[in-house]
């Protein structure tokens, strides 16, 4: 029996894997299969694997502290948890300066839930359809970017609203974007005067960049409104930053672009460059209202983690990883658009560094989730890794580690280009 029939013979069928690549080893935005194949990954692990696979650094650094001291379990403090949290502090948005770690994004999200409802005594929640935030069942409750995250899984957390995403190719309101009035808004208003008042809202909950729900980059004055009403009304917004953050859309975070500062943020996917680590991150003021003992976490900042989440930061910064993101993703962005106006297929292309999504449709703009299939299978034969995204699987996402170049870039369009040509 080969590895990959063991695989699904001792694995439970819930767990997904997006391809029958048996990886031996990784480096850069490479991954080498069992069979001694190499394929260029333009999925960095699901955007996890900014700094690439196996950075040298930061193999170093998590070589060298698994020597000294490998779990701490909150009985005593570690060097690299306080060394991380300063090393944040230099990148995270003004005034969000003290953190909380623990040990992926969902953990994040369920931790940014908790403290908004302990610092402001109120229930609400409201999120936006089409969201992902994890699989836990907090996270879960605020996720709708898939029916099968949610199906047979009710009741789900009570006091959750969920409002329209400002998804502009595909309103769900069937608008057009520039002469709507931003209606998307006016419908998150309505969810305020009609399903709970806002003095009872704890917190507002959105993507900057919408991940998983299909690469949808929203209108910039939404979020700057969003922010306003939240002040006003002494609300909590969350930007869930798990797979926009750390570099990935040529900042270090997707709020940066809109020019907007949250109360709370959540941070994992790429902080850490593949090792389990995440961070609930908000102001000093705000995280002092959390009494002692109010959350906790027995791995969370584990110490290996945040020696390779410092080692990420410093790769980052040294390499020039952000310039390189935003100028790739800018060149990324020039030649899917052109391809655009030639392929009837691709319906929009969108993003934001190395955040891109491309949506195919069929002729009357229904979503064409047979064409993306067909496109990723052609795209895997010729040595080119990519995953989809979105409700209806039709929007292939482009997430390469931040390390790729140009050239790189280059070839792995090129395929992608043939595999459209050949739909």
């Amino acid at each position: 029996m080969d590895l990959v029939s063991k695989a699904k013979n001792a694995l439970t069928t819930a767990l997904v894997v997006h391809t029958d690549i048996v990886a031996k080893k990784a480096r850069g935005i490479y991954v080498t299969g069992q069979t001694g194949r190499k394929y260029m990954d333009f999925t960095a692990g699901l955007a996890t694997a900014g700094t690439g696979h196996n950075h040298p650094r930061i193999t170093a650094a998590i070589i060298d502290q698994a020597k000294s001291i490998v779990h701490t379990g909150g009985i005593y403090y570690h060097k690299p948890l306080i060394a991380l949290a300063e090393q944040l502090r230099t990148i995270t948005p003004r005034g969000v300066d003290t953190f909380f770690f623990s040990n992926a994004g969902a953990e994040a999200v369920e931790g940014a839930l908790k403290l908004a409802r302990s610092c402001t005594k109120r229930q609400g929640i409201i999120a936006f359809t089409g969201a992902f935030h994890g699989r836990t069942y907090g996270a879960a409750s605020l996720t709708t970017s898939s029916l099968r995250y949610r199906k047979d899984y009710h009741p789900f957390l009570p006091s959750v609203y969920h409002s329209s995403y400002p998804y502009c190719y595909r309103c769900s309101l069937g608008l057009n974007a520039g002469s709507c009035g931003m209606e998307c808004f006016s419908q998150l208003e309505r969810v305020l005067k009609h399903l709970i008042p806002p003095e009872e809202v704890a917190c507002i909950i959105i993507e900057p960049v919408l991940g998983e729900g299909g690469y949808v980059v929203p209108p910039y004055d939404f979020l700057k409104r969003l922010r306003a009403l939240c002040s006003h009304w002494g609300i909590m917004l969350i930007f869930d930053e798990v797979q926009s953050g750390m570099g990935r859309t040529g900042k270090w975070f997707a709020s940066e672009h809109f020019d907007v500062v949250p109360d709370i943020m959540t941070i994992a996917k790429g902080i850490a460059s593949g090792m389990p680590l995440s961070a609930v991150a908000s102001t000093r003021k705000i995280m002092h209202k959390w009494p002692p003992g109010a959350h906790g976490t027995t791995f969370g900042g584990n110490p290996v983690s945040c020696a390779a989440a410092i080692a990420t930061i410093d790769v980052i910064k040294k390499g020039k990883l952000l310039a390189n993101a935003a100028s790739v993703g800018a060149y990324a962005l020039d030649r899917l658009q052109a391809m655009k106006n030639v392929h009837p297929r691709i319906g929009d292309v969108r993003g934001l560094g190395l955040m891109i999504g491309i949506e195919f449709v069929k002729k009357n703009k229904e979503p064409d989730s047979a064409a993306v299939k067909t496109v990723l299978n052609y795209c895997l034969d010729r040595g080119l890794i990519l995953v989809e995204c979105g409700a209806e699987k039709n929007i292939i996402r482009l997430a390469p580690p931040l390390i790729i170049s140009r050239s790189q870039m280059q070839k792995g369009l090129s395929i992608l280009q043939e595999a459209i040509a050949n739909l």
